[in-house]
């Protein structure tokens, strides 16, 4: 090779990362003057029981339409309260998009780590633009933050508490309370709510949720630490496991849900109503 095509080679290769330096400078800098500029009374958090359906039949959808107030959905399917690698602890990619990892994120303005990590598996196309759009709300003038998570915590086997440490993020109360401690901080008068999991029914294997251990305990265990750890913080929270789908035949699946875990659009109406009850102080 003669030394014109090397430094042929060295100038396109400086060209090109000059190219992708200001390209990134550009984003970055129009991603700076976007934060905080979105207005939303009611930001939502959660897994695919919020976050699944994203038209005008979805719960958070429905909220605003039932309350009037602007609400953001920044439920993201698949994701749980705690972060899940506690062996290699943070080079799980979707431990960023925990609720605990968007909490953290939320607390210091910084939404580098999400924007940084590509998540391959299904339902997960929208990850990038409800990060876009979570990074632009302006916290300091969020009323409520609506938390539904759990699921997938019971689904993955997440120790539910850590004796030693109330906050480790690795299990699943120690997510719920360094995210209400990492929300508070950024707007000390937040308004936050958490909802319980739903009853789920697993079809396939011809389970219920009051059958099935996915090795960190039922799923009533999760819920009943949940009610627990609510009513130790001060926290208002929303059963939506008791008394609220109905379960004495196995078809009542069919009611509210359309797979035995997500909620059909009665079920979405259901649970959209049951909320909009709570934020108004009223019986339901």
């Amino acid at each position: 090779m003669d030394v014109r095509s090397v430094w042929r080679k060295i100038a396109y290769g400086a060209i090109a990362a000059l190219l992708f330096a200001l390209l990134f400078l550009a984003t970055f800098q129009d991603r700076r003057e976007n934060v905080g500029t979105r207005q939303a009374e009611i930001v939502v958090l959660g897994d695919s029981i919020f976050g699944l359906i994203r038209d005008e039949t979805s719960i958070p959808a429905r909220l605003q339409a039932l309350t009037g107030k602007t609400v953001y959905n920044a439920a993201l399917g698949g994701t749980s309260a705690a972060r899940r690698s506690s062996d290699s602890r943070m080079d799980c990619p979707k431990d960023s998009f925990t609720l605990a990892g968007l909490a953290k994120a939320i607390q210091a303005k910084d939404f580098g780590v999400q924007h940084s990590m590509t998540i391959r598996e299904s339902n997960t196309e929208c990850y990038p633009e409800v990060i876009d759009g979570l990074e632009t709300v302006d916290f300091s003038r969020v009323e409520t933050v609506i938390i539904l998570q759990g699921i997938n915590d019971y689904h993955a086997g997440i120790p539910i508490e850590n004796p030693e440490d109330p906050y480790d993020e690795y299990t699943f109360l120690g997510a719920l309370r360094s995210s209400l401690d990492a929300l508070k901080k950024t707007n000390p008068g937040l308004r936050v709510m958490w909802l319980t999991p739903t009853y789920t029914w697993y079809i396939a294997a011809g389970e219920t949720c009051e059958e099935a251990d996915q090795g960190g305990g039922k799923l009533s265990d999760y819920v009943e630490a949940q009610l627990r750890a609510a009513q130790e913080m001060g926290v208002e929270i929303i059963d939506v496991y008791h008394d609220f789908y109905p379960h004495d035949n196995w078809e009542d699946w069919e009611l509210y849900t359309f797979d035995g875990i997500h909620p059909n659009e009665e079920g979405r109406e259901l649970l959209a109503q049951k909320i909009v009850a709570a934020l108004e102080g009223r019986a339901w």
